[in-house]
């Protein structure tokens, strides 16, 4: 029998890149996720991390610790930045973790030569999203392109692949896909300041993307609020 393909996916417990996991795993690959315990403010999003990726048959499941409270600067890594509540300005939010797409990228770029993974998942999205730099087209492109500059497999001729399957979708849209492909909600969390029972604030960005998702998708919300 021939072997699956194999695939990195970066799950962070969340709503997308739960949905990401799912339509890799329709694709047919063999699916190795990873999670990063970075310094954010709650470990919730960890135990759903590893929640979906068994309910939805990852092959394994890696959690990398990283300290990214050493450098700070955003509300998700120092605790004397409070989490804001959402709001319709424009700007880069002080929810944006510095660097960290581009860091958790190159750690999943180095599992992936040791797997012999051609393609990296991550659930980046440029339609219903926070403003981040790190979610643009513009950088998975460049990002791939440095991969295949600085790989061994790519200098050998096998190319990988930077996956962004929800980068062109609304909220509505991913939860619809995801629905589609079983994807259970109520396993994620999505909020920036869960408590540790994994309930969400209702009131932060990701929150408020979140719930209207699913008003939008007209799916009945399972998320669990404070």
């Amino acid at each position: 029998m021939t072997a699956k393909k194999r695939a990195v996916i970066l799950v962070s417990g969340g709503l997308d890149s739960a949905t990401v996991l799912a339509m890799a795993r329709a694709e047919g690959y063999e699916c190795y996720a990873l999670a990063f315990d970075y310094g954010q403010r709650h470990r919730a999003e960890l135990l759903a991390a590893s929640r979906v990726s068994t309910d939805l048959g990852a092959a394994e499941h890696k959690v990398i610790p990283l300290d990214l409270t050493a450098i700070g600067g955003s509300a998700l890594t120092d605790d004397k930045i409070a989490v804001p509540d959402h709001s319709d300005e424009g700007g880069i939010p002080i929810t944006y973790v510095p660097a960290r797409n581009t860091v958790f990228l190159s750690i999943a770029l180095g599992w992936a030569e040791v797997l012999e993974a051609d393609d990296i998942f991550i659930g980046v999205n440029a339609v219903d999203y926070s403003g981040y730099p790190d979610c643009r087209p513009d950088f998975i492109k460049a990002f791939e392109t440095m991969a295949n500059l600085a790989t061994k497999a790519g200098v050998e001729g096998h190319p990988l692949r930077i996956r962004t399957p929800l980068i062109d979708l609304s909220k509505a849209e991913i939860i619809q896909r995801g629905m589609a492909l079983g994807v259970d909600y109520a396993l994620t969390v999505s909020c920036y300041q869960a408590d540790s029972d994994g309930r969400a604030c209702g009131k932060c960005d990701s929150c408020y993307l979140r719930r209207e998702g699913f008003v939008a998708a007209g799916v009945n919300d399972p998320t669990r609020y404070v």
